[in-house]
């Protein structure tokens, strides 16, 4: 090796070293915790980053909130991070695959890391090991979802072969797929003919993405007069509704059923008139996000390490009963 290369490899070395052990020294004065979401802008994740921040109120440390829409964010998030001495982060990734990056630069600061909503994989394709994760079972979740369309379908008198289903998908993310199998074969298992089910590839996982995806699907199956529609979250299935309505289908022809219960879908069911957005099935982001910042403080204060995946289970919310399981769920 060069001298000079040495030279650089030493001082990166004494760097990482000076600024793990400054971080060690916060740790003594105080508690200070990262919660890094793909999506700030979205109501799920201002419940967690807000419910986070709340618990630390109480309990006394910080909460440093930060956006992480990229891999290059990310790692720029985490060495904000380190620069104010935090000792771990809460973090749900804007892809699964960058878990063994992300989990490289946090274990140069000897920072600890719990995901949330999406779990980290490795090249594998599987669960990252090591890496403490509080979400949801996305199949299970989906399987609600793809059962209370069945329902309403059954409760509206619809014959399932003269139904349409469009399935908003995002096959890259994991937790998406488990999400649309799982609706997928409710619905299959509930009569469903699988002929009918449309799929519209999304680029993001947003409202205008999910629109994009679903205006030329439902334009080129226009024979159908009732389409039922479901993706990974409540933000995709409203864009599929919205394509809907600008095709000109009525409310009353139109069942979706989204996923999360956020301030998306409170929008949705304040409006005067009823839309196609029929119900979401939803899950406390309030909840996942103190449970997340609880366990990740107890794990630096008390060394107590998470368990290894801990799953929550969903609520059906619909028009006539939002407020109530708002309520209840703490949203």
């Amino acid at each position: 090796m060069k001298p000079r290369s040495l030279l650089a490899s030493a001082m990166l070395g004494t760097a990482v070293l000076l600024s793990t052990s400054a971080h060690v020294l916060a740790a003594d004065d105080e508690v200070i915790l990262g919660f890094i979401v793909k999506k700030p802008e979205q109501a799920w994740f201002i419940n967690e980053q807000k419910a986070a921040t709340a618990l630390g109120a109480e309990k006394g440390f910080k909460v440093v909130r930060l956006a992480g829409e990229d891999g290059q964010q990310v790692l720029s998030a985490i060495d904000n991070l380190n620069s104010q001495g935090a000792q771990g982060f809460v973090i749900c990734p804007p892809d699964v695959r960058l878990g063994p990056s992300i989990m490289h630069r946090a274990n140069q600061y000897g920072m600890k890391v719990i995901t949330v909503d999406d779990r980290f994989v490795g090249g594998d394709g599987a669960p990252l090991e090591g890496v403490p994760h509080l979400g949801m079972s996305g199949y299970k979740i989906g399987q609600q979802v793809g059962n209370a369309i069945a329902d309403e379908m059954e409760a509206r008198g619809w014959d399932p072969a003269e139904v349409a289903a469009l399935r908003i998908t995002n096959y890259e993310l994991p937790t998406a797929k488990e999400r649309t199998d799982g609706a997928s074969d409710a619905l299959l298992e509930r009569g469903f003919v699988e002929a009918n089910i449309f799929d519209a590839p999304q680029q993001n996982t947003d409202t205008s993405s999910a629109f994009s995806a679903a205006s030329p699907v439902i334009s080129k199956n226009g024979d159908f007069e009732h389409w039922v529609i479901y993706a990974l979250n409540e933000e995709s299935v409203l864009g599929g509704v919205r394509a809907t309505e600008q095709y000109g289908l009525a409310a009353d022809d139109v069942i979706g059923v989204g996923i999360n219960g956020s301030g998306a879908a409170f929008a949705e069911f304040s409006r005067d008139r009823p839309t196609g957005f029929y119900a979401t099935v939803a899950v406390s982001s309030t909840s996942h996000g103190r449970e997340t910042a609880d366990s990740l403080y107890r794990w630096v204060t008390e060394d107590v390490e998470p368990s290894a995946n801990v799953e929550t289970q969903g609520t059906l919310m619909t028009r006539s009963n939002w407020e109530q399981v708002r309520d209840e769920l703490g949203l």
